[in-house]
């Protein structure tokens, strides 16, 4: 009698979706809309019903969500889930390319369930990929091989660094900010962070074979600026923007890179302002450039392959800020705008 039972449990288990029984999932959405630092009352998490799965389509079930800065610039709409990657589970398909098992990388947004197909996400234009990094984390297809590590891995090449020049990063303790400062130093830069706490610097200089760091929080922030660059910068990979970068772009060497990847210090705040970069960027004939990572979304792969071989070599490290529970999300999105994190800033479900 127990054996029937137990067999009847698992067949109703495993095929409840077969019968009619509605699954539930949960999303956060976005219920005000953004003006300056975002607070709790900009989201809520709902209940959705998950739809049974149509030939091609496949059900994933979170397990990690990315928090990015690009977030606070670019959702809008509100009532909509908040948008953004994460790393899922397959766990019912009808699409032979998605098998059940197996983990998948998209644009899924903030929630905990999706019916998905091969469609491209609507930002970064790609579809689901399934993950193949052997005994790695998962939770690096948001970063380090993902997303983040492709803009490191390209957007540095715009810089055009070189044995003996000095590249200076801002937002250096960040998921790119690393990254970057890494490649740099694998190619004869000498580096410096710019970041906002000693304990950060002192990591990036200890642990990633920084040079120098700069805390821009200091009141002698552009002494030390001048004191870590003697030489002033060739090469100035800019994350943070506002007054920061305007002071960097003053001590630029001429004929020098900057390359404009973000500007997570305005985001923000509607009325920052910065000291005029013009005559600099004249004066010194420097080559600015900005660039979106979708830029390179034909190449998106390679650079996978490239920084995953960096790691298997052990040449390239990475590190991740953890937040456990999908209803805390929220908290680590804003902890990631206030520069909490050291690293990727994920949300493990």
């Amino acid at each position: 009698m127990f054996t029937i039972l137990k067999q009847s449990l698992y067949f109703a288990t495993k095929y409840q979706r077969f019968f009619s029984v509605t699954m539930k999932g949960k999303t956060i959405i976005l219920n005000k809309k953004f003006q300056g630092f975002p607070r709790d009352e900009n989201f809520k998490i709902v209940e959705e019903s998950v739809p049974q799965i149509k030939d091609g389509e496949f059900l994933v079930q979170a397990e990690y969500l990315s928090v990015d800065p690009y977030i606070r610039v670019f959702m809008k709409a509100v009532g909509a889930p908040i948008m953004g990657e994460q790393v899922a589970k397959i766990i019912e398909s009808k699409n032979p390319k998605y098998p059940v098992g197996e983990y998948v990388v998209g644009e899924f947004g903030w929630r905990t369930h999706t019916v998905a197909s091969e469609k491209p996400g609507d930002f970064f234009s790609l579809p689901p990929r399934v993950l193949s990094f052997g005994d790695l984390p998962k939770s690096l297809a948001l970063g380090v091989l993902g997303m983040t590590g492709v803009t490191a891995l390209y957007g540095l090449q715009l810089c055009e660094p070189a044995e003996g020049k000095t590249l200076v990063v801002s937002g250096a303790a960040g998921a790119v900010g690393t990254h970057v400062g890494q490649l740099a130093k694998m190619q004869g830069c000498k580096v410096v962070g710019v970041t906002g706490s000693d304990a950060k610097g002192q990591r990036l200089v200890k642990e990633l074979n920084f040079d120098a760091f700069v805390n821009y929080k200091s009141e002698n922030f552009e002494k030390d600026l001048a004191a870590a660059t003697p030489q002033n910068i060739d090469c100035y990979f800019d994350n943070v923007g506002g007054d920061v970068s305007s002071s960097v772009l003053h001590r630029m060497n001429k004929f020098g890179h900057v390359v404009i990847c973000g500007a997570i210090s305005t985001y923000n705040d509607e009325n920052t302002k910065a000291r005029e970069v013009q005559t600099p960027v004249k004066v010194n004939h420097l080559v600015m450039e900005g660039f979106s990572v979708t830029r390179w979304r034909n190449k998106w792969n390679k650079a996978v392959e490239d920084n995953l071989k960096l790691i298997q070599e052990g040449r390239l490290k990475y590190f991740e800020t953890i937040t456990e529970g999908f209803e805390n999300t929220p908290e680590a999105f804003m902890k990631m705008l206030r520069g909490e994190n050291f690293g990727k800033a994920i949300v493990k479900v």
